[in-house]
């Protein structure tokens, strides 16, 4: 049962808590609309951006399920979709997903990556061990959208929507080439030379920064206990 006692139309009619899950989110495209929602509110055009594929018929449907199940609410004020509560409890959902993925074979980074799909493999693979203790922060412009991420003492990636004026450098360009600068072999200063990214300011802190990040499955940090 959703916010407001409504019960989402069901797919599967089971008692299992996983099922009762995804009679809310299980549907194509669900879990995908909520990625893109995930780092801040957005119109219905910018959703629809980072979804290649979708059609608007499709997306509407989508975000009025997600509505009705409590996980995504119209703010009309702004014209925009935002995240609920509960909608926001699916970050580690999609972030375990990101990771469990990086094991399954078949994946092509050349594909298309939104700008906040990007954020979220960053925070799915980064290098936990190798990031604790670094102090970088970091900017992403990516056409419409911007972030600023920093690293926790625990080496754990933190994004917040927006520039941030403590900022160390800013990376610039598209999801896919913010894509390669993160993940791919060659160097930031390369890539910037050949124009596929921008970067501002310090290129060495950029460099060091990208470099703890890996499509290679890395064990997660151990936790005190």
């Amino acid at each position: 049962m959703t916010d407001g006692g409504r019960i989402p139309r069901l797919r599967y009619d089971e008692g299992c808590l996983a099922a009762h899950a995804l009679n809310a989110v299980g549907d194509r495209w669900a879990l995908l609309v909520v990625r893109e929602l995930m780092l801040r509110p957005k119109r219905f055009q910018t959703i629809r951006a980072g979804l290649p594929g979708i059609t608007a018929g499709v997306l509407t449907q989508r975000l009025s399920q997600l509505t009705a199940a409590g996980v995504v609410q119209h703010e009309p004020e702004f014209g925009a979709y935002a995240l609920t509560a509960s909608g926001r409890e699916l970050e580690p959902v999609l972030v375990a997903l990101c990771r469990w993925g990086i094991r399954h074979p078949g994946h092509d980074p050349r594909r298309f990556i939104s700008p906040t799909a990007l954020m979220l493999s960053m925070i799915a693979n980064v290098d936990r061990a190798a990031a604790q203790g670094v102090d970088p922060v970091a900017g992403i412009a990516a056409g419409r959208e911007s972030f600023t991420i920093r690293l926790d003492a625990a080496g754990e990636v933190r994004v917040t929507p927006g520039l941030d004026a403590e900022r160390h450098f800013t990376l610039a360009g598209d999801g896919n080439a913010l894509a390669r600068a993160v993940y791919g072999a060659r160097p930031v200063a390369e890539l910037l030379d050949a124009g596929l990214i921008g970067l501002d300011g310090d290129s060495v802190r950029a460099q060091a920064f990208t470099d703890l990040f890996t499509l290679r499955a890395v064990p997660a940090a151990r936790s005190a206990h």
